[in-house]
């Protein structure tokens, strides 16, 4: 920017005062300082929009270096689970080719393996169980555990009567 000292900005100013004259002088002043102040804040804006722009620029660079990443480590879990798949499929071959004719596999002595045992679903009492909280625990956080209707909590909270 152009360095104005005090020396010069006093020349100005008479030479303005000279040519302008003291009558014009405050009201050229006040012009100068709005359009000034008008250039200022167009050149802060056009700052504003290339730091914004600048901005842009690298959120769109980082965007595709994530996209890359994110299609790379894509790729590489795509060909683990085909290795992993064609490895299952390759073991089941062997062993649907190690089957008889009965569907049971043989031992190498010839014998048959038992069956697996049916499932059998624990018998647990889980409707006897009511909540995980403590009923001590409801009580004081004042949790209601019944349903009651309006009349009779009404009637409950209502004050005693009065004795005349």
């Amino acid at each position: 920017m152009i360095d104005f000292g005090f020396d010069k900005i006093a020349l100005i100013g008479a030479v303005a005062l000279i040519v302008i004259g003291p009558e014009k002088l405050p009201r050229v002043a006040r012009t100068v300082g709005t359009l000034l102040g008008k250039a200022r804040r167009y050149v802060a804006d056009v700052k504003a929009e290339v730091n914004r722009s600048i901005e842009l620029e690298e959120l769109q660079k980082m965007k595709s270096q994530f996209e890359t990443a994110a299609s790379d480590v894509e790729a590489s879990v795509r060909s683990e689970v085909n290795a992993a798949s064609a490895a299952f499929g390759k073991g089941y071959e062997e062993l649907s080719s190690g089957l008889d004719g009965t569907g049971l596999a043989g031992s190498a002595d010839g014998s048959i393996a038992p069956p697996a045992p049916q499932y059998k679903r624990p018998n647990k009492k889980w409707r006897l169980k009511r909540s995980a909280v403590p009923r001590w625990y409801k009580q004081r956080a004042g949790v209601r555990a019944h349903a009651q209707s309006g009349a009779a909590r009404v009637a409950r909270f209502r004050p005693p009567a009065m004795k005349r």
